[in-house]
């Protein structure tokens, strides 16, 4: 657990560049790589509306113990793009857990940690537990994020309910033209909501927000939030996967879970609620003041947490 008592960090000004970008499966994808080429991996997934530089201070603490480090942005955001005009501009979680494991196959890395947090926590958890033997260890942010959508229905508590409002309007045609006319006003309204602690600047917030002027960003995310609802049909080419996903697999490989105690739209919790989840050893931690976008907003105990794995 970090010591975070003292003043809120100030956001990095670094960018990660160059980029590199390769052929994997349906997606041409950019990524930033750093690091020793025959070091142990580690594939850093980011979230929603966010960018790799939620990475910009944990890539370069991996590489320095030498960690081949791969920061993808998913489908959807900056330079990542389809490589068929006719591809389900598809958002379910069983496209962003394929699409990690594309990008594995085409940079020739066998295994790696995987870690991530909100759309990228969740395809390191689809790729933990549809791949354990691709995947040395998991690092998630609000433990385990494969969705249950069969009972995505059933409602929460209001105050839950209320920090969810972006999914409910996303799930209506006004929503779709509110995201596509308004994405950078409706990110940085979710940085404030998730991340009352972290004091981003203007220049911080610009230099993730022009990953959101992808052609497929609208589509991607109005699909993801629609499909887990059941509201929307996956792409055809995902439903064995969606199917085993259905069973809500436990992850059998080492894991260690973190919640941001300052997280403003999913609450801390002791981690019991998802125990029986994981089968093969995790540890929970709660990081003191950190919001949603932990990894950035704490990167030491991130880049601890992936280090830990690695060492075994």
């Amino acid at each position: 657990m970090t010591d975070n008592a003292s003043a809120p960090r100030a956001p990095s000004t670094k960018r990660l560049e160059p980029l590199r970008h390769v052929d994997a499966g349906v997606l041409n994808i950019g990524y930033y790589e750093a690091g020793p080429a025959d070091g142990p991996a580690a594939m850093l997934m980011h979230g929603f509306p966010y960018d790799i530089h939620s990475y910009v201070d944990v890539a370069p603490m991996l590489a320095a113990q030498g960690c081949r480090v791969i920061v993808p942005y998913l489908r959807g955001y900056g330079p990542t793009v389809f490589r068929d005009a006719a591809t389900p501009r598809s958002g379910e979680q069983a496209a962003v857990g394929a699409d990690m494991m594309a990008l594995m196959d085409a940079l020739h890395i066998k295994r790696a940690v995987f870690a991530g947090y909100d759309w990228g926590g969740r395809a390191a958890c689809v790729g933990a537990a549809l791949w354990p033997e691709r995947c040395v260890g998991l690092v998630s942010v609000n433990s385990y994020l494969i969705q249950d959508i069969a009972n995505a229905m059933l409602p929460m508590r209001a105050e839950r309910e209320a920090a969810y409002w972006y999914q409910y309007y996303f799930q209506i045609e006004r929503g779709r033209a509110g995201l596509a006319a308004n994405r950078r006003s409706i990110a940085k309204l979710l940085w404030s909501q998730w991340s009352p602690n972290w004091a981003f600047d203007e220049a911080c917030f610009e230099r993730t927000a022009v990953a959101f002027d992808n052609p497929d960003y609208v589509d991607v995310v109005v699909h993801s939030y629609r499909h887990r609802y059941g509201l929307a049909e996956g792409d055809p080419r995902y439903a064995d996967l969606q199917q085993r996903l259905a069973a809500l697999p436990a992850i059998t490989v080492p894991t260690v879970t973190l919640d941001g105690a300052g997280d403003g739209v999913a609450p801390v919790t002791d981690g019991s609620a998802s125990a029986a989840k994981f089968t093969g050893g995790r540890e929970h931690r709660v990081i003191p003041r950190a919001g949603h976008n932990l990894p950035q907003e704490e990167p030491e105990a991130f880049a601890a947490a992936v280090m830990e794995l690695i060492k075994g």
